[in-house]
């Protein structure tokens, strides 16, 4: 596997429909980077938001997990994350990743200098969906997140053959999500 460029990203994304919408290049004006970078791509954070409560007194579960865990908020230019808390959000852009293409998605460097840490996993070949985002705030003090702008980057590698099994051909779970979706095992 090779880490792929710019040049790269932007045919996959054109041919391929990999990442829409697609900008082209790196935009800041004032606000947290997002677009097409040197090795990767820069995510922006969606208008919504699932922000963790313990107003129940859930307990935290994989395997069946209360939604009364999370306060839904839609709609916003900015969120606040309570302190040692987190939210989840979800990408601006849908993502197709090719068969042959894995993608590792690390938090921007200006959150994490905040200590706002942005936590993704894997894109797995043939993943299509927008992307789940959970962002902790490790600080004792509430923390910003900005929809409509970067929150982490995609660094793409393509594998000199396509993979046996693809996460389509395994039926992931996560596939063609739309919204923010809950744990599911």
């Amino acid at each position: 596997m090779s880490i792929k460029a710019d040049h790269w990203i932007r045919k996959m994304a054109k041919e391929h429909k990999m990442i829409d919408p697609f900008v082209d290049a790196i935009k800041r004006n004032g606000k947290v980077s997002y677009g097409l970078s040197s090795y990767g791509y820069d995510l922006r954070v969606a208008t919504e938001f699932k922000i963790f409560t313990n107003v129940h007194s859930a307990v935290v579960d994989p395997k069946k997990f209360d939604e009364r865990s999370f306060v839904d908020v839609k709609g916003v230019n900015s969120v606040l994350i309570p302190p040692n808390s987190f939210a989840l959000t979800r990408s601006i852009e849908y993502l197709k990743i090719p068969r042959s293409v894995l993608g590792l998605c690390i938090g921007k460097s200006t959150y994490a200098r905040c200590g706002i840490i942005v936590n993704v996993t894997p894109l797995q070949p043939e993943f299509e969906g927008y992307i789940v985002i959970e962002i902790s705030n490790t600080t004792p003090l509430p923390a910003k997140v900005y929809a409509h702008e970067g929150i982490a980057e995609i660094v793409f590698f393509e594998a000199d053959e396509e993979c046996e099994k693809s996460y389509k051909d395994l039926l992931g779970k996560y596939s063609n999500q739309k919204t923010i979706g809950l744990p599911k095992v």
